[in-house]
């Protein structure tokens, strides 16, 4: 289907990234906790996530999850496979926090 509308199909990812930065920091003000940032790919997979990255570009960006076994992970995925991405407050006993800073 020639005219089917993918989210970040144009535009920048780096605006992209910006504006949902911008929702998590408003959501963790508005919370007043720290937001627990989840992210579903479209093959069902999901990750709580430290950050994301507009990087590499080209339709692609870095998604820094908490790894399962505590190790380091990087994820670069075409931005049209985030199917949803669930803000949450974190609870106080929660090792996971989301850091809008990016590399």
């Amino acid at each position: 289907m020639s005219d089917l509308w993918l989210p970040g199909a144009e535009g920048s990812l780096d605006d992209f990234v910006a504006r949902v930065q911008l929702r998590i920091q408003a959501f963790a003000e508005r919370t007043g906790a720290a937001a627990v940032v989840e992210v579903e790919l479209r093959d069902g997979s999901r990750a709580i996530l430290q950050s994301l990255d507009p990087e590499p570009g080209l339709g692609f960006l870095t998604l820094v999850p908490y790894g399962d076994d505590g190790g380091d992970e990087e994820w670069i995925v075409p931005v049209a496979t985030v199917t949803r991405i669930t803000l949450r407050k974190a609870e106080e006993r929660e090792p996971f926090g989301f850091s809008s800073a990016t590399a």
